[in-house]
């Protein structure tokens, strides 16, 4: 992972606001290898406030082995390395304290692939953690919306809850002051 300069991504390059808590860096280059097809993949998104999400804006495919797959190199798959890239560009405070650093959700994510830390989900969906569910809910529903992936059901697969409960908690995330600034169009909207 890159900065659209050539720098290696961290939290510090994650310097544009988004929603409450979030912050994401403007761009990003992220390249992928397939071994197996050996074709490496390399693509370029930038962040467009107005679409409220990255969207792509080069995709480069090279054979890297003699025996590469053509078919593999004519056809790229950009959601996976969307969904696998967006979490080292957000970054967030874990708490409010004056020596709290910016960490980003790649470093929070787990070695099973999951976004949130299972011990995380299953603290946020006991009763009486409304503002901890809330950003939770924040960072889940942001990577979705800046990847272009339906919110409802990454929540729900994140959290282990029903879309019902999902939708829910987007409206009251919503009603709570949370998620601001931020949208998506993709999937069912949340309590439609």
């Amino acid at each position: 992972m890159k900065t659209l300069d050539g720098k290696s991504m961290s939290a510090q390059r994650a310097t544009e606001p988004v929603g409450s808590a979030l912050r994401i860096a403007p761009g990003f280059v992220a390249t992928t290898v397939d071994d197996t097809a050996g074709v490496e993949t390399t693509l370029e998104a930038h962040y467009l406030a107005e679409r409220g999400r990255y969207v792509i804006t080069t995709i480069t495919n090279r054979a890297i082995a003699t025996d590469f797959s053509e078919d593999r190199l004519k056809h790229t798959a950009p959601q996976a390395i969307l969904r696998a890239a967006i979490p080292h560009c957000v970054a967030l405070l874990l708490d409010d304290s004056a020596q709290a650093k910016w960490t980003t959700v790649a470093d929070l994510t787990t070695t099973d692939r999951r976004i949130v830390p299972l011990w995380m989900a299953q603290a946020v969906v006991k009763r009486g953690m409304k503002d901890e569910r809330w950003q939770v809910i924040e960072i889940l529903y942001g990577i979705a919306a800046l990847a272009d992936l339906p919110p409802v059901k990454l929540i729900a697969l994140e959290l282990d809850v029903p879309e019902r409960t999902a939708s829910d908690w987007i409206q009251k995330a919503r009603a709570a002051g949370w998620l601001v600034g931020m949208t998506s169009n993709v999937g069912r909207p949340a309590g439609g």
